[in-house]
């Protein structure tokens, strides 16, 4: 929400480009003079480090609004935001551009005192805001219409330690709250006279109303005032968590989710990051782990290596999905009457090859191809067979929505112990809930944390794996 003090963030991503240029320099020795041979080079490279940097912040999260979170939440954003930036920056000096004169000694030098004075300017301007946010001269006096959960909420988080710049005036509300400790003004119909009895600057309008007239008094009698209202929307009861407002040329547009995969330098990274893992793992594991695979699927039963099926991918596409075949090559996917036939504990259909792939994850190895070809993604909700998803569709809440991205080789539910079998519905729900998680908090690191406990899982195998 926009206040009568909003710290920008623009002035934040400012000042860490400035010492980010400045340290440079300073590690340098010199300042850019138009006589400096390698001036040109220098300038060059400044613009890539701040480049680099904001890059890195942005993804990280750096560059959030912090004023209601400690500095330690900060701090590690900013931790994040260092290492990202030190490997990025050294990867283009060491095997990019090789021949800029940059030593290794100015290198960790200019890491160390970005290390060192980044985190003391975030401080400093901790300070300064806050300062600023208490004086007298700045603070907006508001009245909040709505004393139930949203107007609470908005008194704890915007007005009460005065994060935001602004004190409480009261509270109007047609329900009298106990909890108010006598800062209940009186009834929205009352407006115009706590409006004319109270001092105040601002009507945050907190509280779900169904009557059109209602808003409208409440809205007329501030202007009229010339009171500054601001509404808060109450689109929970849609189990909205993460609200985005844009606008669509002059029309105001409200996504009840936000998705940080929506967001294209994200996206980028993601699929940057799945090509290069994927890539690795074909190389150095799939390689030669392949046909020692293929040849113990051959010894152990007739068939194909591979196992093909259609799912659902991304918007709900269809994609052919590889595996390693881990059942004999006569089992059906469907039973007599056409209901889908998920694997189950001492399901006959498995082969004693196919078991222990399925225990240890090696039977969802080809996906890597998938990855590569752009239908799957290292990281994300698993793929179901198609008839699984028509009978999920209609009798799990939210189940589509786990296709608003790619579908992964091991996911956020997996690694949770929501994997296997799901022919009792809580299980499937439990799914959907934990991949929906996934969707709406994604974050670089919750990728790698989510491969590190696949990888663990896969040398202690899993229980649900069968």
């Amino acid at each position: 929400m926009q206040t009568s003090y909003r710290p920008s963030i623009r002035g934040k991503i400012t000042a860490d480009l400035l010492l980010v240029a400045l340290i440079f320099f300073a590690v340098r020795g010199n300042i850019i003079f138009i006589s400096d041979t390698y001036s040109s080079h220098n300038l060059a490279l400044v613009l890539m480090l701040m480049i680099t940097w904001f890059f890195s912040g942005r993804i990280m999260g750096l560059y959030q609004d912090f004023r209601i979170k400690p500095f330690s939440m900060e701090w590690i954003s900013f931790l994040k935001t260092q290492i990202v930036f030190s490997l990025l920056v050294s990867f283009l000096l060491f095997f990019v551009l090789q021949n800029y004169p940059f030593s290794r000694t100015q290198l960790v030098t200019y890491f160390a005192l970005l290390f060192v004075f980044i985190p003391i300017q975030k401080v400093l301007i901790r300070i300064v805001y806050k300062r600023i946010r208490k004086s007298e001269i700045l603070t907006r006096k508001v009245l909040i219409v709505g004393a139930g959960d949203n107007g609470m909420d908005f008194y704890k988080q915007y007005v009460k330690d005065k994060n935001y710049g602004y004190e409480l005036t009261g509270f109007v509300d047609d329900v009298s709250n106990p909890l108010l400790n006598g800062q209940y003004l009186g009834k929205t119909s009352e407006i115009n006279r706590v409006l004319a009895k109270h001092e105040l600057d601002d009507i945050v309008v907190a509280m779900p109303i169904t009557d059109d007239n209602v808003l409208e008094h409440i809205i007329s009698a501030g202007e009229q005032q010339g009171k500054l209202v601001r509404i808060i929307p109450d689109y929970q009861r849609f189990g909205a968590r993460k609200l985005h407002i844009d606008r669509l040329g002059s029309l105001p547009i409200i996504t009840l989710r936000s998705l940080p995969l929506d967001v294209i330098d994200n996206k980028m990274l993601k699929r940057i990051f799945d090509v290069i893992f994927s890539f690795l793992v074909t190389v150095f594991v799939l390689s030669w782990l392949f046909p020692i695979i293929a040849i113990l699927i051959k010894l152990s039963s007739k068939g194909p290596v591979l196992f093909k099926q259609e799912r659902w991918g991304l918007n709900n596409k269809s994609i052919i999905c590889y595996k390693f075949r881990t059942m004999v090559n006569t089992s059906r996917d469907t039973d007599e009457k056409g209901r889908y036939q998920q694997a189950r504990k001492d399901d006959p259909r498995i082969t004693r090859v196919g078991a222990f792939l399925r225990k240890t994850n090696l039977d969802e190895i080809p996906q890597f191809i998938n990855v590569l070809l752009g239908s799957m993604s290292v990281v994300g909700p698993r793929p179901h067979p198609v008839p699984l998803n028509i009978q999920s569709r209609d009798s799990v809440e939210n189940y589509m929505m786990r296709h608003w991205v790619k579908p992964g080789i091991t996911g956020w539910a997996q690694v949770n112990g929501y994997r296997g079998e799901t022919r009792k519905p809580h299980l499937m729900e439990k799914r959907v809930e934990f991949d929906l998680w996934y969707i709406e908090n994604w974050t670089f690191w919750l990728d790698l944390q989510i491969i590190l406990q696949t990888l663990v899982n896969m040398v202690k195998g899993d229980e649900q794996a069968f």
